[in-house]
């Protein structure tokens, strides 16, 4: 049990700058053992630096738990000035404004639209900024941004981001598409009907939350169709793969404009149902913490980000960021 003096007006000296420190790394990853291996020190002497800086403040940083750590409300309090505190001093020590920008970018996104979208995009980025290291990183579960060290999301969603700031990236509509081959075989452009006789292809994962079949849901109910879903289908937790599937005349995907355009438009594809239509709100976002200043290079980032979507098949996102 950890004693603290009684609370009165509290002064840092310059023994607890580096407690500071301790506590502020221990509080993004939640746990002394994982702030221990990024400051090289102990579990035992990160639990002693924060001890020591709690009675210096006269206040409990951590509430400390039989098997983890969270952060007291003095500690969210104090957290959240330091992180703002040292993103400014970090800012600053970055060059002038006439400098190049400079700096690392963990950047998180979906699967399916870093494969098809952004990663074809990079090598232009990569030499507008070469002195940016961007980290590209994917998967289906939403972002960490306390202990996963991740600057900057790409969504696939509705626009519901609690907590976070978001820009809407681009806006996205749906159609199903398949190979001419599997078009043809079941006579999916002259007898609509037919698709009652057909495999459906699922991206199980199209969204948070999202039912595996949300998407086929979604586009059918809105063209009147849901009578004729087949229950014979293949799951998969990627849109891509979906695509790539549908293109091996596995069956019938969804398919995103953003991401099979080309496709299409070469020929690898078709739409035995007509156009694409609105995708029921749901788009890609940028997104990530509140940040004030924005880090020079993020914002170079997202305004290149915003520059790609302006050239995409459907250009209809919020426009660049400015200043």
């Amino acid at each position: 049990m950890l004693n603290l003096p009684p609370r009165v007006g509290s002064r840092l000296n310059s023994s607890q700058f580096s407690n500071l420190y301790t506590f502020l790394v221990a509080a993004r990853h939640l746990s002394f053992a994982c702030a221990a291996d990024e400051l090289c020190l102990t579990p035992s002497a990160v639990s002693h630096r924060i001890g020591r800086l709690e009675r210096a403040l006269s206040m409990r940083l951590f509430q400390r738990l039989t098997r983890q750590v969270c952060l007291t409300e003095d500690g969210k309090r104090i957290f959240e000035i330091l992180q703002h505190a040292v993103g400014e001093l970090s800012e600053a020590l970055q060059p002038s404004s006439q400098a190049e920008i400079a700096g690392a970018i963990a950047l998180y996104a979906r699967p399916s639209v870093a494969q098809c979208w952004l990663v074809p995009r990079l090598a232009d980025f990569a030499e507008r900024y070469p002195l940016v290291a961007l980290d590209i990183r994917v998967g289906n579960d939403n972002a960490d941004f306390r202990s996963g060290n991740i600057d900057l999301a790409l969504y696939y969603a509705n626009g519901d981001f609690p907590g976070l700031v978001s820009h809407k990236l681009m806006d996205e509509k749906m159609a199903p598409v398949c190979s001419p081959e599997y078009a043809r075989r079941l006579g999916l452009l002259e007898q609509p009907g037919n698709l009652r006789h057909c495999t459906l292809l699922h991206d199980a994962l199209a969204w948070n939350n999202a039912a595996s079949d949300a998407e086929w849901t979604l586009w059918a109910r809105a063209h009147g169709m849901l009578a004729l879903l087949p229950e014979r289908g293949i799951t998969f937790d990627r849109s891509d793969l979906c695509v790539v599937a549908a293109m091996n005349h596995a069956g019938l995907a969804i398919g995103r404009q953003q991401l099979v355009q080309k496709r299409i438009d070469r020929g690898e594809l078709v739409l035995p149902f007509g156009g694409f239509t609105q995708s029921g709100h749901y788009d890609y976002y940028l997104v990530h913490p509140p940040l004030d200043p924005m880090p020079r290079r993020l914002h170079a980032l997202m305004d290149w980000l915003h520059e790609c979507a302006s050239q995409s098949p459907l250009a209809g996102g919020a426009e660049p960021l400015l200043g």
